[in-house]
């Protein structure tokens, strides 16, 4: 039985792309679901684009979604004997030719083909020409079969024939000697025994003249598998201008890397009308007969609603991991987050209301800072001379409180109700204006008991001379 061995190979010139995690995670699932090997491969031969920075953007993103890799990172750029070897075979063979075409030639061959409404390719012309030694600068073009077809079984698309005919002498070998993209995939793959190409549709038109390298190289085919884009709303590819397009922009924005895997893994993959899936689930039901062929469209509010989702089912712990470097990043002191079970008291109010852990980290604020900013409509609407006469009856009990708890709380607030006949809207929205400076907070009882009494008196005295200033006023 075959050992599954699959590769995800990014090329680090930027971040890890939206569409790249998800080719990587539908590869993740597909080895981990056969017992496989996974390979990170990183194909930084573009010397001028790659840098390390990108290396480092795009491991940290996979390693946030939470794939792990058996085999690797490869470079590319340190196998350049492999590839060159690769070229001398051909040329060797006779499958590959050294092509002394000026760029003036190729336009002029394009220009050509546009006028006679013809595919602009190369048209062969170094074929046959003497392939001696000479100073003149030259490509090493594959000579690929012009007869025939070339069939590409794909386990997605299904049967998918090309024209060899419609097929270009790919260039191999740049002027400098640096080698193309075609070929290095091919070399690598072959090299790496990988058996299963798993990779975008963008890819298809490459396949078949990699298909031809194989064949020419003596290499066995892998099996191919063509996923479907990721398009936007509007049905254009994927862009900064439908979302954000980076995978750790997702994370900087407060995203939880469960929401991102389960929500990519939903795009073109068809599982029943479930929604929310656990890694292991995903892992146990993935196969790729269960891949559509058309292009999946990224929804945003798709995304936030299954983000919501998960900040409501993590326990405290995990979101503690998760809120503390969004609240160490807006300088509070590092105190205020040292009691533990204070923080999962304010993390469970707040998730409940929140969709990001941004949003969770922003709507805290009033608990770990004094300076309270006051939204004025709450206070033009709230903090009234008749409701800073029941802040300030509360302020006496909360003081004499024995057991500053959330049930000894409530228990003032519902005698303040019956022996002022209000209800309890009229009684918590003047104190949460108070206490958070605003209308909507976590349950005002727990909040009170979050911030302690020493704060929370001192925050109502401070709306009560609010109040008698803005009257003088």
């Amino acid at each position: 039985m075959e050992k599954v061995r699959v590769r995800f190979a990014p090329s680090p010139t930027g971040y890890l792309h939206i569409g790249g995690a998800h080719t990587a995670l539908f590869n993740w699932f597909f080895t981990r679901r056969n017992s496989g090997v996974f390979v990170l491969r990183i194909e930084d031969t573009d010397i001028v684009r790659s840098n390390e920075e990108s290396v480092k953007a795009i491991i940290d993103a996979l390693e946030w979604l939470g794939i792990n890799w058996d085999e690797g990172p490869y470079f590319q750029s340190k196998r350049r004997d492999l590839y060159l070897g690769a070229v001398k075979k051909l040329l060797d063979t006779g499958k590959a030719y050294k092509c002394y075409c000026t760029q003036e030639e190729l336009k002029e061959m394009r220009e050509k083909a546009l006028k006679e409404k013809t595919i602009p390719k190369y048209d062969g012309r170094c074929r046959k020409r003497k392939q001696g030694n000479t100073d003149k600068s030259f490509v090493v073009r594959f000579a690929a079969p012009h007869e025939g077809k070339t069939e590409i079984n794909d386990l997605i698309r299904g049967q998918v024939i090309f024209d060899n005919s419609q097929l270009d002498d790919l260039v191999l070998l740049r002027g400098d000697g640096s080698p193309m993209y075609n070929l290095v995939v091919v070399v690598d793959d072959a090299e790496m025994e990988i058996n299963y190409v798993i990779r975008g549709d963008d890819h298809l038109a490459n396949t078949p003249k990699q298909i031809l390298l194989y064949e020419a190289l003596g290499y066995e085919i892998p099996k191919f598998a063509h996923l479907p884009m990721i398009l936007g709303e509007d049905k254009a590819r994927l862009s900064k201008r439908h979302c954000a397009t980076s995978v750790m922009a997702y994370k900087e924005m407060g995203y939880l890397p469960q929401a991102m895997v389960n929500y990519l893994s939903r795009l073109g993959w068809s599982y029943g009308d479930q929604e929310i899936f656990s890694v292991e689930e995903l892992i146990g039901n993935f196969s790729l007969d269960k891949v559509g062929k058309s292009a999946a469209i990224f929804n945003p509010e798709k995304l936030l609603w299954l983000n919501s989702h998960y900040l409501k089912t993590t326990d405290e712990q995990k979101m503690l991991e998760n809120i503390l470097p969004f609240l160490e990043k807006k300088g509070y002191e590092r105190k205020e987050f040292d009691d533990r079970e204070r923080m999962f008291k304010i993390i469970k109010g707040l998730k409940e209301r929140c969709k990001t852990i941004k949003e969770m980290a922003e709507s805290a604020y009033y608990f770990f800072t004094d300076e309270i900013k006051y939204d004025d409509n709450a206070v033009k609407k709230w903090i009234t001379v008749q409701s800073c006469s029941v802040i300030r009856k509360l302020i006496t009990e909360l003081k004499n409180l024995e057991e500053f708890n959330v049930a000894d709380i409530e228990k003032i607030f519902l005698r303040t109700m019956e022996e002022k006949k209000l209800k309890l809207v009229q009684i918590a929205q003047p104190v949460r204006v108070g206490l958070t400076g605003n209308t909507v907070s976590p349950g005002i009882f727990e909040v009170i008991e979050i911030l302690g009494r020493e704060r929370v008196l001192k925050r109502l005295s401070r709306v009560i001379d609010l109040q008698m200033t803005n009257d003088k006023a």
